[in-house]
């Protein structure tokens, strides 16, 4: 993939490899990983690309920068526009979000909406006042019902007959409509031949499918599953190309949810969360008084970089200002002291985190972002401090409480809005026990007495973004050489990690010696990412009290060395790492990173009865036989009447693979939500559920 390029819409690269013959589509990735290199030259909106002496791909997008249409892309060659120049360029080109070129325009928004794939998830918060969760928060509202131009076989798992399904008639939904059904199923068969293939055999022709499945479900108005299926395309194009960005993990769970709906779907399940929501535009949010709490740097692996400066009104709802453009760690650090562009408010990022605003005409998208549309008028007020308003009901729940529900959502629920719950910020009062690796160990403060809770959890810090142009590590070396210091917290949940917080804010604790001592115009808080502490900053050694400090191994190497057993220890160790859960982690991640033919060749030796007996023996008989039952799917192979070998079904592996999947997301989740409890071992807290 060249960034370079315009947006593709999916159709469109489908439509492209379709056209080919059989010969060229077998040099298609070849031609793309070409393509993808070669020089590109501007003129004005026009792209160009060089693809030899004799041949040249004139690419020419909408006023939105998208290419919507076949004929936006033109080749020189004679074999156009069924040639292999054209498809090549267009499949290296990233793949747009839908309906990108009627997204409504807001300034605030509009250079983060055309770069929302390159920009982390935690570059946006929730409102809990917004209207409800998007499956994609970067698409528009396309028809709902209406059938694809072709409509393939309902033949995915446990596809429903036609005549069980339930039809819609204006009123209120009872389930999906045949059609839906149909694009579910056809989706589902294209996720599942990736399943099959695996990352090095799923290259441009599988995923030129999934795209025109995924197109057939947006006709369709199956919005969730066609997101998940642009989430897992552009996880191939990043496993394959070996993105700095990619995350294994990120692809195996975009890859369940794709399947997980689509699947339910196939078979008619009524519940209406499956559909999903298109996006919708800003809406108006009339008028808002918001309170700064504290600035996230961003910085994207492609090359995007910014601020987003997190704000909260008087009822305890959170939105964001964002500042995310083209320019990498130079524009982030510069972002920090950008003007805020909401109305005419004279303030930058800086201080909008320690002041605040009251709005008039208020434009707001789904996931909280405020916009700044003509008729949205601002005037700056004066910012409050942790200790106050609103701001002080951020650490008046305990955080086991708080966690628990954030936490408390399941495999198969709206991952939009899972997701987007477990990253909004939370705030604590914490006391640092020490260090371990690249992150701190600390306790939360009791209420009574300000004493840490002995029998509390182990509570982890890691930096937000260890970036070495940002203040995050410069900080971290600093409170790490000061165990015993008490500090109010605010930061976002790690809902993968045992007990872990990324703080993005620290402020002094009140009524307290033995905490920081900030000054008087960083109105009692700290950005762990651009203020950078100083040594005056701290109490003095005296004042802080000595503090048991536990023996944890780092969570980067505890990841990757797992025990054979569980630990009893409450807090003094991974459960994530000494649970031998490891073990299925590894084979569902194997099915997605090698394809089938890895995982049946795990069945062929010893390995698949070791990790049985392994499992069994710590109690995880559901995840042992789950294990034998995926390995066995793998290496399925059945003969026809000639007794000559036939293609192996991938609807059975891809179940098998699925329910594998889901059992591990929510072992992992439970363990994780057992971390944050105090008094019992997470593992008897985690095997008594």
């Amino acid at each position: 993939m060249n960034p370079e390029l315009p947006p593709v819409a999916p159709d469109v690269v489908a439509a492209a490899v379709e056209e080919l013959t059989s010969r060229l589509r077998r040099k298609l990735d070849a031609a793309i990983e070409r393509h993808a290199a070669a020089p590109v030259v501007r003129d004005g909106d026009i792209v160009r690309v060089g693809c030899g002496a004799d041949a040249e791909v004139t690419l020419a997008p909408g006023p939105s920068g998208v290419l919507t249409d076949g004929g936006q892309a033109v080749c020189s060659c004679l074999l156009a526009p069924r040639c292999l120049h054209r498809a090549a360029v267009l499949g290296a080109c990233p793949v747009a979000d839908p309906d990108t070129a009627d997204e409504p325009a807001d300034t605030t928004t509009d250079a983060q909406a055309d770069t929302s794939t390159d920009v982390p998830a935690s570059a946006a918060i929730t409102s809990q006042a917004a209207a409800p969760h998007t499956t994609d928060p970067h698409t528009t509202d396309p028809p709902t019902t209406g059938a694809p131009a072709s409509e393939p076989p309902a033949t995915g798992p446990r596809a429903a007959a036609p005549e069980t399904v339930q039809e819609t008639d204006g009123s209120r939904a009872t389930g999906p409509t045949r059609s839906q059904v149909r694009a579910a199923a056809a989706l589902w068969a294209a996720a599942a031949a990736v399943l099959a293939a695996g990352v090095p055999a799923a290259g441009a022709v599988p995923q030129a499918e999934l795209l025109r499945a995924a197109h057939t479900a947006r006709l369709a108005g199956l919005h969730r599953a066609e997101a998940a299926a642009l989430r897992v395309v552009r996880g191939l194009r990043g496993a394959r190309e070996r993105h700095d960005g990619h995350r294994l993990a990120d692809l195996v769970a975009n890859l369940r949810e794709l399947l997980l709906t689509t699947g339910l779907l196939a078979a008619a399940d009524p519940d209406p969360a499956l559909l999903g929501t298109a996006r919708r535009g800003y809406r108006p949010g009339g008028g808002l008084r918001v309170y700064g709490v504290c600035r996230e740097p961003v910085i994207a692996a492609t090359g995007y970089g910014g601020v987003v400066t997190h704000v909260v009104t008087d009822d305890g709802h959170w939105y964001s200002v964002a500042d995310v453009k083209p320019g990498g760690p130079a524009r982030a650090r510069g972002a920090a002291t950008a003007p805020v562009a909401i109305g005419a408010a004279a303030l930058d990022h800086a201080q909008l985190a320690r002041g605040g605003l009251l709005i008039a005409g208020a434009t707001v998208s789904p996931d909280g972002r405020l916009g700044a549309g003509k008729g949205v008028r601002a005037t700056p007020v004066a910012g409050l401090a942790w200790t106050s308003g609103p701001l002080s009901a951020l650490f008046a729940r305990p955080l086991a409480d708080v966690v628990a529900e954030r936490l408390s959502t399941t495999p198969g629920a709206d991952p939009e809005g899972a997701d987007q719950a477990a990253r909004e910020l939370i705030g604590c009062d914490l006391i640092l026990v020490g260090a371990a690796g690249d992150h701190l160990l600390a306790r939360e403060l009791a209420s009574a007495g300000q004493l840490p809770d002995a029998e509390g959890p182990l509570i982890r810090l890691v930096p937000a973004n260890a970036h070495p142009d940002l203040a995050h590590t410069a900080n971290f070396l600093q409170l790490a050489s000061r165990p015993g210091l008490r500090l109010r917290v605010i930061g976002r949940l790690a809902p993968d990690r045992a007990a872990t917080l990324h703080p993005l804010a620290v402020g002094p604790v009140p009524d307290t010696e033995a905490t920081l001592r900030l000054p008087a115009d960083w109105l009692g808080r700290a950005d762990l990412g651009y203020d950078r502490l100083q040594g005056s900053q701290f109490p003095p050694p005296e004042a802080l009290l000595p503090v048991e400090t536990p023996v944890v191994a780092p969570v980067s190497a505890a990841a990757t060395v797992p025990a054979a057993g569980l630990s009893s220890t409450a807090g003094a160790s991974d459960p994530l790492a000494d649970a031998p859960l490891w073990r299925v982690r590894r084979l569902v991640e194997l099915a997605v990173s090698g394809g089938r033919r890895a995982i049946a060749e795990t069945s062929r030796g010893g390995d698949v009865r070791a990790t049985g007996a392994v499992l069994r023996g710590n109690g995880f008989r559901t995840a042992a036989d789950l294990a034998v039952t995926l390995t066995t799917e793998a290496d399925r192979r059945t003969r026809d009447v000639f007794g000559r070998l036939s293609d192996a079904d991938p609807d059975r592996y891809a179940r098998a693979w699925l329910a594998t999947a889901v059992f591990l997301a929510g072992a992992e989740r439970s363990l994780v939500r057992a971390t944050w409890r105090a008094r019992e071992s997470p593992a008897q807290e985690w095997q008594a559920s």
